[in-house]
């Protein structure tokens, strides 16, 4: 006898048998145990997934002997012939050769006579969604009202091919995709009739290759043990099917995260040089990145994840100390390049070309904590600057805007500093500060715009009003922006402390709000508003946020 493939000798012949489709087999024995079973079926899902196995078995539990049975005894003339294929009264007919109108006026005519030795006709049409459209409308009303002694089976993977006005003549099944741990259980059982020894990783590996197809997963089987049965070596089987190492996902993208790109450009070549298909490398690595996002939302969906169990311990290890949103931000420059690597001309390059923007990827903050310390920088804008010991780019700026050009062409001091340095050379350089208080205003203008350049501008429209006993009191012209930053707890210490310098004692700085004409007022605010809007656009947060969001800087509203 020529030798029959794992697929077809074990085939399920009970619904028992059935891997993973209990929703479907539990109603229709029910449905056969209380004799309301319809006349029309339709059974739909994935290729491989037991559409066509359900219909045979369907069909022996309606014809056994022992029946109507949801236990067909798989030993009668009617069991026997239909596991055969040779049953005259259950006929398989294969949608897509037959899917004519004059394949299914035959099929009408034919239909009327009794079967031979069984209790129903029943037809199980396979791949139903191939008929043309004549030939469903010619089936419309036969599958309607068809006689009592005839059952209808169809079987598709595309039910949306399918005529509203058939599917609403039958009663729906849906077989769903069969998870891998199922499938190598299966395979396993398998091996062990057959004899066959193969680690439980190359078992995974096969069961994961067959992608939630029964059939498909014993077919590889059958590939991978037809040289050797005895020991089957799991290089070999990697070869064979032609994927790689299920370490090669992990080490990839730990390389990604670490931020290593020889490592990452040595593994992409290594797989390029043994022939593996660039689009299904990013294929996979999506899958991969997937299953950590997944994990790392809630380490309790390991059953989302279709990896042995091994597999999935491993990935929990992996992302223990990495930001969902780093995920998320990889998996959309993987999704983007996506089309660019399966259509490239050049596959690798534009493989290595996604995966090392995916090493410069710079982690993004949460939104919450970014805009917290935007309004950090707000609220404490230009404090840094105070006190360093040498002019920064922004300090400069504020200094230039401070200076004035004498009319002689010199760049001179602040005008404060000018006539401080006037009367220190009228005077001898010996007069009182106390004595007068323009004197010491112009010295501690002149000290601040050399040491503290940063405050010079806000302090450019201040005067001292009042200097009695330890007391200093300043009223600040202009804008309230120059108020409230002349206000700020450390540029009062930088006056106490320049104002102590000069009068060889302490004291103490109040400082109000002065007045200031409408003209000088708008152009105060103006120009603060400016300042703030320079250094917000300047900002590395700023730069960072643009470049998080791929947005574009369209205006910065100030206060």
């Amino acid at each position: 006898m020529s030798y029959v493939v794992l697929a077809r000798k074990y085939r399920p012949q009970s619904f028992d048998d059935v891997v993973q489709q209990a929703h479907v087999t539990r109603v229709l024995c029910n449905a056969v145990t209380s004799d309301r079973v319809a006349h029309a079926i339709l059974f739909t899902g994935p290729r491989g997934t037991g559409k066509t196995t359900v219909a045979r078995i369907l069909a022996k539990a309606m014809n056994c002997a022992a029946g109507p049975t949801p236990t067909p005894c798989n030993v009668c003339r009617s069991c026997g012939d239909i596991t055969a294929g040779r049953a005259v009264d259950v006929l398989e007919i294969d949608g897509a050769s037959n899917n004519g109108v004059e394949q299914i006026r035959e099929l009408r005519s034919n239909i009327q006579y009794m079967p031979a030795h069984s209790r129903y006709k029943i037809y199980i049409i396979d791949e139903v969604h191939m008929l043309t459209v004549a030939a469903f409308n010619a089936l419309l009303k036969t599958l309607e009202e068809p006689p009592a002694h005839v059952i209808f089976l169809m079987a598709t993977t595309e039910p949306k091919k399918i005529p509203v006005t058939i599917l609403s003549r039958c009663q729906r099944h849906d077989l769903k995709r069969i998870d891998s741990t199922h499938i190598a259980a299966h395979l396993r059982m398998i091996c062990d009739r057959e004899g066959i020894q193969m680690a439980d990783r190359t078992i995974d590996l096969v069961a994961r290759q067959g992608r939630g197809s029964m059939r498909d997963a014993l077919s590889l089987m059958d590939q991978v043990t037809a040289g050797d049965r005895e020991a089957v070596d799991h290089e070999t089987v990697l070869d064979i099917l032609g994927v790689y190492d299920e370490a090669v996902l992990p080490d990839v993208s730990q390389a990604i995260l670490d931020g290593d790109v020889p490592a990452v450009l040595e593994k992409v070549n290594m797989l390029y040089e043994q022939g593996y298909s660039m689009p299904d490398l990013l294929t996979n690595l999506i899958a991969h990145f997937r299953n950590m996002l997944v994990l790392k939302a809630d380490a309790g969906l390991g059953h989302l994840v279709d990896l042995p169990e091994q597999g999935v311990e491993a990935i929990k290890a992996q992302i223990r100390s990495v930001s969902p949103l780093l995920l998320n931000q990889i998996l959309d420059v993987l999704l983007a390049a996506e089309k660019t690597v399966r259509w490239s001309s050049r596959p690798r390059l534009a493989l290595e070309v996604a995966l090392i923007k995916l090493v410069r990827i710079k982690p993004a903050l949460p939104i919450d904590a970014l805009i917290r310390r935007l309004d950090e920088l707000q609220a404490g804008m230009g404090a840094s600057c105070a006190g360093t010991g040498g002019l920064s780019e922004r300090q400069q700026t504020y200094r230039s805007a401070a200076s004035s050009a004498d009319p002689a062409g010199d760049r001179g001091a602040h005008p404060a500093v000018a006539s401080a340095q006037a009367e220190d050379s009228a005077g001898g350089g010996s007069s009182d500060p106390a004595a007068d208080p323009k004197v010491l205003w112009s010295r501690m203008m002149g000290l601040i715009s050399e040491k503290h350049p940063s405050m010079a501008p806000n302090l450019a429209n201040a005067a001292l009003v009042r200097l009695k006993d330890d007391t200093m009191e300043i009223a600040v012209n202009g804008s309230r922006f120059n108020h409230n930053r002349v206000k700020r707890p450390e540029n009062l210490d930088t006056l106490t402390n320049v104002a102590g310098s000069l009068l060889g004692r302490p004291v103490k700085i109040v400082v109000r709000q002065g007045k200031a004409a409408p003209g000088e007022r708008h152009e105060a605010q103006r120009s603060a508003a400016e300042d703030l809007k320079k250094e917000l656009l300047s900002h590395p947060l700023v730069a960072e946020a643009v470049e998080i969001f791929d947005a574009t800087l369209v205006d910065v509203k100030t206060p």
